[in-house]
């Protein structure tokens, strides 16, 4: 019997969270690329830098690292982890100014 702390975690949602993120917020290649190898880490722990919000059972959100572009705005991510599934689920991606609560 296979022990499930020992499968990767698997991520739903997040290329169409992505597509609609760079649609509608135009950012930089170089913005894009640092958020899209962010993701990729989330195979392995989807809780590290992220934070659980407490009034919404699963959710977590949290900056992307790196994604500052200068001028106070950062990229934040938030999805549900599905601990029973090992299922990541995107829910939104967004530019936002900071200070981000």
């Amino acid at each position: 019997m296979t022990n499930l702390g020992d499968t990767p975690w698997r991520l739903e949602g997040f290329p169409e969270t992505l597509n609609i993120w760079i649609e509608i917020c135009s950012p930089s290649s170089e913005l894009r690329r640092i958020v899209r190898t962010w993701v990729v880490t989330r195979y392995e722990d989807p809780y590290e830098g992220m934070r659980r919000e407490p009034k919404i059972d699963n959710l977590w959100y949290g900056i992307v690292p790196g994604s500052n572009d200068g001028h106070d705005n950062v990229v934040v991510c938030s999805y549900f982890i599905y601990e029973s599934t090992r299922t990541v689920r995107c829910d939104n991606c967004a530019t936002l100014s900071l200070p981000v609560l």
